[in-house]
């Protein structure tokens, strides 16, 4: 596989020539201005119609740099964090990744371009039955991509390690069933931090198999604002 995306996307619906002339103007001038350079993660963004992810009634900010409310008291996070967590999980084309919080599909989508499958936990049946909706309208609901209904907490360990971890809302401290779930070598970027108060987005490194702090290595990567991450927050 090239550097650049190459996955077909059989049913990718048609962009109107407004919203791929907003797409490139949030490409440019939002994702690779600020120092985003992977061109697998800006080609992946290229081809996810990021308004097909967002309520109708959102649909004309669908690419502003910006979160927007989805319903259930989450929303879909801005473009720029989302190209930035996704370069930052060093994501190889054979790789897996687990993903938690599905939300409305679309870090989703664009991880199922950039690696072999994208393992995908959401605990809102709502939003759940939502991202699956969206997935078909986008063309990008495939083989690429498995979804679960459950407690992100938990993770999914019948299918782990996975290489990649990536969360999309904010527990208080880092989850060690989750950080367990990661292959010697995998990355995991969450968010960490009190939901009304800073937030520091971070790396984790498995060095070893061991499960003991000296196994992981973490980097601060920026202060960030998510929504808290929902469920049982057993950390052990």
């Amino acid at each position: 596989m090239s550097d650049d995306v190459n996955r077909s996307i059989p049913n990718r619906p048609h962009a109107t020539p407004a919203y791929a002339q907003e797409l490139e103007r949030l490409l440019h001038d939002a994702i690779e201005a600020r120092g985003v350079t992977d061109t697998r993660v800006i080609n992946a963004m290229r081809q996810v119609p990021r308004h097909c992810f967002v309520p109708q009634a959102q649909t004309h900010f669908a690419y502003a740099d910006h979160p927007l409310p989805i319903g259930y008291e989450q929303t879909i996070s801005q473009p720029y964090i989302v190209a930035l967590m996704t370069e930052a999980g060093l994501l190889g084309p054979f790789e897996r990744c687990l993903e938690i919080g599905t939300g409305s599909g679309y870090q989703t989508a664009v991880l199922s371009l950039l690696c072999t499958t994208v393992f995908s936990i959401e605990c809102v049946r709502e939003l759940f039955d939502q991202s699956q909706r969206n997935l078909l309208a986008a063309g990008l609901l495939s083989s690429h991509i498995q979804q679960r209904l459950g407690n992100g907490y938990q993770g999914w360990p019948e299918f782990a390690p996975y290489d990649l971890i990536i969360v999309t809302a904010a527990p208080p401290e880092v989850p060690r069933r989750l950080l367990c779930q990661l292959a010697v070598g995998g990355r995991m970027v969450v968010p960490i931090g009190p939901e009304l108060g800073v937030q520091q987005l971070q790396r984790w490194t498995r060095a070893s198999s061991g499960d003991t702090a000296e196994s992981f290595s973490v980097e601060a990567l920026l202060d960030v604002q998510f929504v808290p991450m929902v469920g049982a927050t057993n950390f052990e």
